[in-house]
């Protein structure tokens, strides 16, 4: 294998559709020296048994934009490189057979709107004519997306791999990387091993991981954390179909069922409630183009649905039981982005069954990603530092993905909660809460208290799209807050320690704020990138002269870390991740004064203790730190002690709190109270792409400071004016519920959709922050519009601010 060079500017690992697409959106960019690896041959892995359905609608606008693109793109390939991708618009159509999964698609349906995606809710007699072998019986709802397609999964990855070979990369088959050579943070290049024995090194400046199911043992090579665990996917192929003609895709997620036509036959795939895991101790070496053992008692239940379903089957006959695997993820989301370890290892993978419908989009973004070296938007969805370390562990993959091919097809109701592989990180108060009715949610590994089961109550979630069952909890939390006193745990935030002599000056540069400050102050603050979006959402506490305490919330803690880490430059600072030191309780409400002032002889008045400064105090027989600042916009402190305190502190804090009648409180009534607020949720109203002036939060950036990063685009878009403003809304018919995405209608067109929504208790109906294209307005003209919010197809009106209708002038939060 003399032919491989000695050096490259990038080596992607992996000849699968995601490999050759990045390798062809690289040079696309113009970029050189681009050289392909893959251990057998292209698509041999998972890409050549796929199902090839290419739909556009995704959960968020941004990966529905990636969508979008991949089928523009598939469209177009053939024409480019002369390889048929077999790609055509066929339409799909998904069907109800719930009230549940009914209002699920109309939300669907009207997110899609939103999204620029063409859709239609249609009757059952136009899901007939559009696919007449279906049986109707228990259909209670369809929608159809006319532009949803499908394709030639191999060929479209060829076609890639051609496009990039055209414009000079480097594709060579039957390598395969078996090493790769790290100094420090950076990665030097790779070793490889050819089938006929030879072997070498390339000296890169990238690596990209594009292994597929085996990025995980890829990522391994090199240290770096990929969680993702093959499962087997079924799927049978019929006889062939006299007078079959084109059909749309057909999805029946109620019975785990897609169906598409076939070159005259019919694909029926299914995406089991409870998945088998393979290959968890390892991959065979020798893999290539393989099928895995038929398992027909566990596809049987879902033929015989079909068959009801579909008739035609029953008749068809079977001419091809397949059962290949796929790559899962903990979450469900593909892998896409730098890795948090290393700073030029670069990671695609893990699509969950979905990689071709991704791969152009997921190729393209990643892309220009390492291109430029900023996100081109956000793409927190799938970027693989949202990832923790410990989700890389085989058990804890092995049992997470029975689960996670099944969610596909499963109702995805607000605030649903994965099953399996729980209990995993556990606050230090973890068994208090649990033993005073908790019920708990996972974020980010975290198990916490969303909310709080009343004594003889069911401590578990019962799912729905309307009020669900701890709807009232909530309420009651709510309202404990408002006008008494709530405590809850915040010990999953993040908390990372920022310690040197040039801390003051580091935090200066990295971060919006002013931090020259008096030891106790506490500064809210954002990371900015040079566009002036939101990287991070944070708190900067003055601890010492020298040292620093930055709070994140839970699931971005080592994206954050990893950001300022990344742009430490030749600042004398320690960065280091403290998150499991202390735990925090919130004590928040109107007496949360009075009921610190009963357990601590520390001084909590507006004199000593103003909103925004933290102090050391004695607590119970305990220490404590207490940092004035609130989430949900009432008077509060949050309380840090140490984890081996955290105990004592809750006991004395809810043994005192009975003569106040303290009500313990969980997450969800946290994202409540914040909505009324107006404060914003990071990843949801602000992200990378949120510029921090359209955002509403320009306060909180000082740019009479010298240079910081994003400075420059922060003084020019206050020139500028907002070309987006961030408006809260409220339903004023109090019974329609609001989660996100929903479209918001100005003068009865629909011009964005909400960010955020959850239910104001206080204010007296559902509550939802979402961006207004507003560039060159007034705000009194965008405001003297009238608006409308679609709720799973119904137009509910709205009221609209731009202060927050809750307290506008946080004369609570300072009393």
């Amino acid at each position: 294998m003399s032919d491989l060079p000695k050096k490259a500017r990038v080596v992607i690992i992996g000849g699968g559709v995601i490999g050759c697409s990045v390798a062809y959106h690289l040079t696309k960019l113009g970029w050189e020296d681009v050289v392909l690896l893959e251990r057998k041959q292209l698509t041999s892995g998972t890409t050549w048994h796929a199902a090839g359905l290419i739909a556009q609608l995704r959960a968020t606008k941004n990966m529905t934009k990636l969508a979008k693109y991949s089928q523009e793109l598939y469209g177009t390939l053939e024409e480019e490189t002369g390889v048929a991708t077999g790609f055509k618009r066929c339409g799909s159509i998904t069907v109800a057979l719930t009230d549940e999964r009914k209002e699920e698609i109309y939300r669907q349906a009207a997110m899609a709107r939103a999204f620029g995606v063409e859709v239609e809710e249609i009757s059952n007699e136009r899901v007939q004519e559009l696919y007449p072998h279906i049986n109707l019986e228990g259909v209670k709802a369809a929608v159809y997306l006319p532009l949803d397609g499908q394709g030639d999964p191999a060929n479209i990855a060829l076609a890639l791999a051609k496009g990039a070979r055209q414009r000079g990369a480097l594709i060579k088959e039957r390598i395969k990387v078996d090493g790769i050579v790290k100094d420090g943070k950076t990665v030097t290049g790779v070793d490889w091993t050819a089938e006929d024995g030879s072997t070498g090194h390339i000296e890169c400046d990238m690596v990209v991981n594009c292994g597929g199911m085996w990025g995980r043992e890829v990522g391994k090579m090199a240290d770096v954390s990929v969680p993702l665990q093959a499962c087997e996917h079924f799927y049978i192929v019929t006889e062939n179909i006299d007078g079959m003609e084109q059909l749309p895709v057909l999805r029946v997620p109620d019975e785990y069922a897609y169906y598409k036509e076939d070159a005259g036959k019919i694909l029926l795939g299914a995406f089991e409630p409870v998945a088998k895991p393979w290959a968890v101790d390892g991959i065979p070496d020798n893999f290539e183009f393989d099928q895995l053992p038929e398992d027909f008692d566990h596809f049987e239940p879902i033929l015989e649905m079909a068959c009801d379903r579909v008739p035609l089957l029953a008749e068809a006959g079977i001419h091809t039981f397949f059962n290949g695997p796929e790559s899962f993820t903990p979450d469900d989301a593909y892998h896409l982005g730098l890795a948090p370890e290393l700073d030029n290892f670069w990671v695609a993978a893990g699509f969950n069954s979905i990689g071709i419908q991704s791969a152009g989009g997921a190729g393209s973004a990643l892309a220009e990603w390492m291109d430029t070296g900023e996100k081109p938007f956000d793409l927190g969805d799938v970027d693989i530092a949202r990832m923790q370390p410990f989700q890389s562990n085989k058990q804890y993959l092995a049992e997470r993905s029975t689960e996670t091919l099944g969610l596909l097809y499963k109702d995805h109701f607000p605030f649903k909660q994965k099953e399996t592989a729980r209990g995993i990180r556990r606050s230090p108060v973890h068994h208090e809460m649990i033993a005073n009715g908790a019920v708990m949610g996972e974020f980010a590994g975290w198990e916490r208290a969303n909310w709080i089961a009343n004594e003889g109550q069911k401590a578990e979630y019962e799912y729905s799209w309307k009020r669900q069952n701890f709807f009232d909890n909530v309420a009651a939390e709510h309202k404990a807050v408002r006008e008494n006193v709530g405590m809850y745990d915040m010990s999953s935030f993040g908390k990372i320690r920022v310690e040197g002599p040039q801390a003051t000056e580091f935090l200066n540069y990295v971060a919006g704020g002013q931090y020259d400050v008096p030891v106790g102050k506490i500064v809210y603050s954002q990371f900015l990138n040079s566009r002036g979006g939101i990287e991070a959402d944070v708190t900067i506490t003055r601890i010492t002269e020298t040292a620093y305490l930055v709070v994140t919330p839970a699931a971005t803690r080592q994206a954050d870390q990893v950001w300022m880490e990344r742009h430490k430059g030749d600042f004398n600072v320690m960065i280091t991740d403290v998150t499991n030191g202390e735990a925090v309780l919130a004590v928040m409400g109107p007496n949360s004064r009075k009921l610190l002032e009963m357990v601590s002889s520390g001084d909590f008045s507006n004199e000593n203790n103003p909103f925004g400064t933290a102090q050391e105090v004695e607590l119970g027989m305990g220490l404590a730190r207490v940092h004035r600042v609130t989430y949900v916009g009432e008077l509060g402190w949050e309380v840090y002690a140490s984890s081996d305190m955290a105990g004592h502190v809750f006991d004395t804090l809810h043994n005192a709190g009975k003569e106040l009648d303290l009500k313990l409180c969980g997450m969800h009534m946290m994202d409540s109270l914040r909505i009324e607020k107006g404060y914003r949720h990071f990843g949801h109203d602000i992200t990378c792409e949120d510029h921090v002036i359209d955002a509403g939060i320009g306060f909180a950036v000082k740019v009479d400071k010298p240079d910081f990063i994003g400075r420059e685009a922060v003084i020019a878009r206050k020139e500028s004016g907002p070309h987006n403003r961030m408006l809260q809304f409220k339903l004023t018919d109090p019974e329609p519920l609001l989660y996100h995405a929903e479209p918001i209608l100005r003068d009865g067109e629909v011009v964005s959709y909400l960010t955020s929504g959850n239910y104001g208790h206080t204010l007296g109906g559902a509550v939802g922050l979402g961006y207004v294209p507003s560039e060159g307005e007034k705000l009194a003209d965008v405001l003297a519009s009238t608006y409308e919010i679609d709720v799973a197809g119904t137009k509910v009106k709205a009221e609209v601010s731009m202060k927050p209708m809750y307290d506008p002038t946080s004369e609570r939060v300072k009393v």
